[in-house]
């Protein structure tokens, strides 16, 4: 019996993940926030900066283009860098920006936005590769499904949190909170992570040439492609919810952000389910989070009618979302695991121009005089779209394996047929 105990003691022990991989999500929470902040106080920011709500706007789109143009460079310059350095470096520009920003005039912020961008994704790129370090192969996508969800805690709580700040104080007690907790992250991960790389002879070290050999992989560019179509399929219908919900529902204006918070709610359950399943049969979550955010996109033109249908549609809505961000990272450092670095932070990037080309795609149905629902109608489109990536990415993996299995199969029919021959050569020379 105490042989039974120690024994699930130790598998319970084995389950769980390591401290610095929570580590890194609460890092990513805390700068992530910043991201979905300058949302919630674009009016106060136009005011304060004697700009047009539109000029305001760029700084979104400043922070957006840091993301995904500074990320890929960034993960190549850093790569010789120990990541635990790399991790304080680009929290540290981060922070410096975004102070910076603050103290100076809109021209100076709509530069270090840019920068605060680059630092972002270049942080995201490295926690990610970091936690996959920390623990073994087959929780791979559990561990970057942990990271993830530091950033669905950001556009959840972290956002909504830091513009009722700012609303206390002035529009900037939100960012100087974020640059607080970003400083927190930078000493947790001092004291909290590993100085050097605890499997770096994995992979014989970093390769500048390896790196950018692995990213002419046609399987990763479309893993890239799935990202891309199912990160704006859920971010279209999420980006115009409230509006959605003040303009159709007609729900009390107090009742949107519970209604949005079980978005991430529902997220933070896809990320669990994702993380688990993903590890084993990767395509059987992607697959699944596709179809159904097809379908629940689909469901909820109708839904958005009645608040009883609204709420259990939001909530699965995030579930099939996030079930499938595990699953993309699993998939990614599955076809680039001798050199993940640069195509972890292109995956970054990925997810950012998913999360960019939301705003084009809805004016476009929008200005022609559709209804706000059309937007949902685009999110299928995009989600339906990613499928047969997914199926394609799917035979490309089982391509090996029947060809392994075909092989061995002729060589043992090879085996018999010598075994055979063998026997029956002996009795010939009887005869």
């Amino acid at each position: 019996m105490d042989t039974t105990r120690a024994a699930t003691s130790r598998n319970s022990r084995s389950e769980r993940l390591p401290a610095g991989v929570y580590l890194l999500g609460f890092c990513l929470f805390a700068m992530g926030s910043a991201e979905f902040l300058m949302a919630g106080v674009l009016p106060a920011v136009a005011g304060d900066l004697d700009v047009t709500l539109s000029s305001a706007g760029f700084l979104i789109t400043a922070f957006a283009l840091g993301v995904v143009i500074g990320g890929p460079p960034f993960a190549v310059l850093s790569l010789h860098w120990p990541r635990r350095t790399a991790l304080v470096a680009t929290q540290g520009v981060f922070a410096a920006g975004l102070a910076a920003g603050l103290l100076g005039d809109y021209r100076v912020m709509l530069a270090t936005r840019v920068i605060s961008g680059i630092a972002y994704a270049g942080f995201f790129a490295v926690a990610s590769v970091t936690a996959i370090g920390l623990v073994t192969p087959d929780r791979n996508a559990r561990a970057s499904g942990v990271v993830v969800s530091g950033l669905s805690v950001a556009m959840v709580a972290g956002g909504p949190a830091g513009t009722l700040l700012s609303h206390f104080t002035d529009w900037r007690g939100g960012f100087w909170a974020v640059v607080a907790l970003t400083v927190a992250g930078i000493a947790g991960c001092l004291l909290g992570l590993p100085p050097a790389d605890p499997h770096a002879d994995r992979t014989g070290g970093p390769s500048v040439a390896r790196e950018l050999a692995t990213m002419r992989k046609p399987a990763l560019w479309g893993i890239y492609g799935i990202t891309i179509l199912t990160t704006a399929a859920y971010m279209i219908t999420f980006n115009y919810l409230a509006a959605m919900l003040a303009d159709i529902t007609a729900l009390p204006e107090a009742w949107i952000p519970a209604i949005l918070a079980l978005f991430g709610i529902g997220a933070f359950v896809g990320l669990s389910i994702g993380g688990r399943v993903s590890d084993r049969r990767p395509h059987l979550a992607l697959l699944t989070g596709a179809s159904a955010t097809v379908l629940l996109s689909v469901v909820m033109v109708a839904a958005i009618h009645r608040a009883w249908a609204v709420v259990p549609t939001v909530f699965l809505s995030g579930v099939a979302a996030f079930v499938l961000n595990p699953a993309v990272y699993g998939r990614v450092f599955a076809i680039a695991a001798e050199a993940p670095t640069l195509a972890g932070a292109t995956t970054v990037s990925a997810f950012q121009l998913g999360i960019s080309v939301t705003p084009v795609l809805a004016a476009a149905s929008l200005s022609q005089g559709a209804g706000l629902t059309s937007v949902c109608l685009i999110g299928a489109a995009l989600a339906a779209a990613a499928v047969p990536l997914v199926l394609l990415d799917r035979a490309r993996q089982a391509r090996p394996a029947r060809r392994a299995a075909a092989d061995a199969a002729s060589a043992t029919i090879r085996s018999a047929h010598g075994t055979a021959t063998a026997r029956v050569d002996p009795e010939g020379a009887q005869r």
